[in-house]
C-alpha cells in the first residue's frame, strides 16, 4: 500500500518539477518522512537523501527537454553552478552530523519564512516599484549566492528551487522561465548531495525496521516516486499548460503553504 501511495505522490512530484522547478524535493521530503516513520527522528535524514536522488532524475529529465533558448539564459553561470555543488556537498554531509530532529524543524521554519517573504516583499507576487525596466533585461543570479543556497538546499533536501525561483523572479524573469531554469540549478545541487548520501554508512536502525537503504537513500521509495513522476514530466514538457503569470506565482506560494502544513502533520 505504501508503494502505491508513493507512486501516486510521484505524479505530483512530476507536476511540481515542470510547473514550479521543485524537482520533487519539497513534495518528496514529507512523504518519505511519513513512509519511513518507523526510523523515528532519522526518517528526516533518509528523506533528504532520498529527495536528492529523486531530484537528480526529475531535474535531469526536465532539463534535457527544456528548450535551448531558455537554457541559454544560464550562459556564464559556471561559477554559480560550481559553488552550488560545493555548498550542496557540505550541506549533505552536515545532515548526517546534525541532531536528527534539526533538519525537520529547519525545513518547516525555512518554508514558513519564505512564504512570509514572498507575501510581504515586492518582486514576486507584485512588481517591485523600481523594477519597471528590469523585466526587459533580467539580471543573472549573484555567483556568491551559490554556496549558501547549495548548503541549505542539500541540508533540507529541497533542491534550491525555493531560493532560486524567487531570486530569478525578482531578477526579472517570468514564472515560466524562472521555474524552467530552476531545474538545471537543482541538478547542480542534487548530484553532489546524492553522492555524499550514498557514501555514508546506512543507519543501523534501518535493518530492524525493514527499510531498504543504500547509504542514506531509501531506493524503494525513490523508485516509486520516480515511477509516478517521469511520465508526468514527459507529458507536461511536451504540452505545457498555459498559466497566467500572476496565478502561477500564487500557486507557487500555495504549494509551499501546503507542504509546510503536511510537514507539521507528519512531525
Amino acid at each position: 500500500m505504501d508503494f502505491v501511495m508513493l507512486v501516486g505522490v510521484g505524479l505530483l512530484t512530476g507536476a511540481t518539477t515542470v510547473l514550479f522547478g521543485f524537482g520533487g524535493g519539497f513534495v518528496a521530503v514529507p512523504v518519505v518522512v511519513w513512509a519511513d516513520a518507523v526510523l523515528g527522528a532519522d526518517a528526516m535524514r533518509v528523506a533528504t537523501a532520498t529527495s536528492a536522488l529523486v531530484m537528480v532524475v526529475n531535474a535531469g529529465v526536465a532539463t534535457a527537454v527544456t528548450p535551448r533558448r531558455v537554457l541559454r539564459m544560464l550562459r556564464g553561470s559556471g561559477g554559480l553552478c560550481a559553488l552550488l555543488a560545493a555548498g550542496a556537498a557540505v550541506g549533505a554531509f552536515a545532515t548526517r552530523l546534525a541532531p536528527a530532529g534539526l533538519a525537520r524543524w529547519a525545513f518547516v521554519g525555512y518554508v514558513a519564512l519564505t512564504i512570509v517573504d514572498l507575501l510581504l516583499r515586492p518582486g514576486f507576487l507584485r512588481p517591485h516599484p523600481r523594477a519597471a525596466t528590469a523585466r526587459d533585461a533580467p539580471r543573472p543570479l549573484p555567483v556568491a549566492l551559490g554556496a549558501p543556497i547549495g548548503a541549505v538546499a542539500a541540508f533540507l533536501g529541497v533542491g534550491g528551487s525555493v531560493m532560486t525561483v524567487p531570486a530569478m523572479r525578482r531578477a526579472g524573469h517570468p514564472m515560466r522561465v524562472a521555474t524552467s531554469l530552476a531545474n538545471p540549478l537543482t541538478l547542480a545541487i542534487a548530484l553532489p548531495a546524492t553522492a555524499v548520501s550514498l557514501c555514508v554508512a546506512a543507519l543501523p536502525a534501518a535493518t530492524d525496521a525493514h527499510v531498504h537503504l543504500a547509504g542514506l537513500l531509501d531506493y524503494r521509495a525513490a523508485s516509486a516516486l520516480l515511477l509516478g513522476a517521469l511520465p508526468v514530466i514527459a507529458v507536461l514538457r511536451r504540452r505545457p499548460p498555459r498559466i497566467p503569470d500572476r496565478a502561477h506565482a500564487w500557486a507557487y506560494v500555495g504549494l509551499l503553504t501546503l507542504v509546510a502544513i503536511v510537514m507539521l502533520l507528519v512531525s
